[in-house]
């Protein structure tokens, strides 16, 4: 697989997933759904970065929130630049089309991620109680490198009570599946899945052709 496809594929998923990111953001008010169907909603959250809705003080919690964000999109952005290197050897290479392919994905799901964490703060007001407007006259809702990623794609598969013997969560109530989700974060997880399932296609070595 080219160069010039895996950047085709990468515009197009950067496409989709900011498109659909600015229409949520510029339709619904935080916290706002609709249901598509019984098992998914367009469910509108915002989280400061991590992937599936996961937020950063689950994880780290001597050094504030704000802090945590700027550390945590300047990572992403020096991360970005060596997965593009990544991309760029690996077709330069001829490598497998399936590492090409789940590198392009990763790439493009981390640089959609990264567009709302450097961006959306200066490009969009605050979503709390109302519908947000794109590059306000009274400015956004933060500064640069503090926007925050929009997740809207939830699928709340089905709900159990769990009994009390059960370990961890027994007599709460368990909801598969929980976390709310992007464009982006499927590119991402597709991309991971394809090197796991298919490891030894993806990094197998070229075989030499015969004359």
């Amino acid at each position: 697989m080219s160069l010039k496809k895996s950047i085709i594929l990468i515009v197009l998923i950067l496409l989709i997933d900011q498109i659909s990111k600015i229409y949520i953001k510029t339709h619904f008010a935080l916290h706002e759904s609709i249901s598509v169907f019984s098992w998914f909603k367009i469910y509108f959250i915002e989280n400061d970065g991590m992937a599936w809705g996961t937020k950063i003080s689950d994880f780290v919690s001597f050094i504030s929130d704000r802090t945590a964000k700027v550390v945590l999109t300047l990572f992403r952005v020096v991360a970005i630049f060596g997965i593009g290197y990544w991309l760029y050897d690996t077709t330069k290479k001829q490598s497998s089309k399936v590492l090409i392919i789940a590198i392009a994905l990763i790439f493009a799901g981390a640089l959609g991620n990264i567009i709302d964490s450097v961006f959306y703060g200066i490009l969009f007001e605050d979503s709390a109680n109302q519908v947000a407007t794109f590059l306000p006259h009274t400015g956004g809702y933060d500064g640069l490198l503090h926007g925050k990623v929009v997740d809207m794609l939830y699928f709340p598969l089905f709900e159990i009570d769990l009994p009390q013997w059960f370990p961890l969560y027994g007599g709460k109530r368990f909801n598969f599946f929980e976390p709310v989700f992007n464009v982006a974060d499927m590119a991402i997880s597709t991309g991971f899945i394809m090197l796991i399932v298919f490891n030894k296609k993806a990094f197998s070595k070229k075989e030499e052709s015969i004359n």
